[in-house]
């Protein structure tokens, strides 16, 4: 029985040496992952054009302009109040970069709301 037990504890000894090992050289890989130069991920480059929007009675106006060097291309919705009264979306409009865009659309009778949507255009 003694031989038993003897291997028993080197085999113990032995795995908790491999173990006392291993967890050292795991906390310094994870270091050294978190530790190197830092590198920022790339920050988009600014897009998009800054639009105002009004509304009198049942016309809706919006003037667009871009001030980045990417063309922005815009698209004036405009929900009308009266159920009967159909929603319009305008058509896109590319706004080149320093350029100045102005979109109109009406309802029958009065605005609900009034948005422009933007989306990058395809290089």
């Amino acid at each position: 029985m003694r031989p038993t037990r003897r291997r028993t504890r080197l085999l113990l000894a032995a795995s908790t040496a491999a173990a006392a090992l291993a967890v050292p050289l795991g906390v310094h890989a994870a270091r050294g992952a978190d530790s190197g130069t830092d590198v920022a991920p790339p920050k988009p480059e600014p897009a998009g054009s800054e639009c105002r929007t009004t509304v009198e009675g049942s016309r809706v106006v919006a003037y667009c302009h871009n001030p980045y060097p990417s063309v922005d291309l815009v698209r004036l919705h405009a929900e009308c109040d009266r159920w009967w009264d159909v929603d319009a979306d305008g058509e896109v409009v590319a706004v080149e970069p320093g350029r100045t865009v102005r979109l109109e659309d009406r309802c029958w009778k009065e605005v609900a709301t009034a948005w422009v949507s933007h989306r990058p255009a395809p290089l």
